[in-house]
């Protein structure tokens, strides 16, 4: 008798598409990772959004997300911390830092006749500087994504796209200006989120990676005189280091805010942290503790 063992279905990777974007770079290179280990199968799911790829996950649509959360020039990914507040059950696993290169890739035949200019808005600070100096006069128009921006640029002779070589390489376009970012040592660093139920698969990459970070987010009881420093102070007396503190907006009202902070520290350290400060926040969400890995020779 033959008896037929059924396969499991491949893990998704939820990303910001389509392919081409940095996020799909990062995505792919946690694929390959993935696949380093025998039996695990994986599949990159391009979305038209960051939010749609966390949601992804917390619908059980795909089993991991890897988004952009910071860059060296521009900060951080408003729509990753916003999304990640708003949303249950989602856990980091790994950091992931991939260097930046932007490239000006159009079908023109030089820089003057370009006249529009299209790419994510964060690729468009990002160059800022250099546009300013070599197309002042041309029209910056936000995209969903970097490799969103590259469609159409065939039939449109006057636009041009910022994005990856990767990308121009992809969709078979030429190349007009490399490296034109403002600073060259231009990074991201992306999180792979997962569901907090994990499945086993889900943590081979980082299972004999001890956590160097833990990432958290919480809100104040009373915006009043000394209501954050009681907060933060909790670290201080614990001799924790804080590797990133920002606010964002509540939206409930103006003036309130959700503070965003990543930990340099022990679980140890981290566990009597969070019960101390405890007594000073409203909501504490822990989004995970995690290793942070370079990107390299890609």
């Amino acid at each position: 008798m033959t008896v037929s063992m059924e396969k499991s279905p491949p893990l998704a990777i939820a990303h910001l598409g389509p392919p081409g974007t940095y996020a799909e770079q990062a995505a792919f290179f946690y694929l390959n990772w993935l696949k380093k280990t025998p039996g695990v199968v994986a599949t990159l799911c391009p979305y038209l959004t960051i939010a749609q790829s966390l949601q992804a996950v917390a619908t059980n649509q795909a089993q991991l997300a890897v988004v952009p959360v910071e860059n060296s020039i521009e900060g951080s990914v408003s729509m990753t911390m916003d999304t990640l507040w708003q949303l249950e059950t989602l856990q980091i696993q790994l950091a992931l830092v991939l260097p930046i290169s932007h490239t000006l890739i159009s079908c023109a035949d030089s820089l003057e006749r370009i006249q529009t200019v299209y790419s994510h808005p964060q690729a468009l600070a990002q160059c800022q500087g250099w546009l300013g100096q070599f197309l002042p006069n041309v029209n910056l128009i936000p995209s969903n994504s970097t490799a969103e921006a590259l469609q159409g640029l065939k039939q449109e002779v006057t636009t041009a796209a910022i994005a990856s070589s990767r990308a121009a390489e992809l969709y078979n376009l030429p190349i007009l200006a490399t490296g034109i970012n403002d600073y060259p040592d231009n990074c991201t660093r992306f999180w792979v989120i997962s569901h907090s139920q994990k499945d086993a698969v889900v943590q081979i990459s980082s299972r004999e990676i001890a956590p160097t970070h833990t990432s958290i987010a919480f809100s104040l009881p009373a915006n009043v005189p000394g209501a954050l420093a009681k907060a933060l102070q909790v670290f201080a007396n614990l001799g924790i280091n804080l590797s990133r503190i920002e606010s964002r907006p509540t939206k409930r009202s103006l003036g309130e805010y959700i503070f965003f902070i990543d930990i340099e520290a022990s679980a140890t350290q981290v566990q009597t942290a969070l019960s101390e400060l405890r007594n000073y926040t409203e909501i504490i969400k822990v989004f995970g503790s995690y290793s942070v890995t370079l990107i390299e020779n890609f």
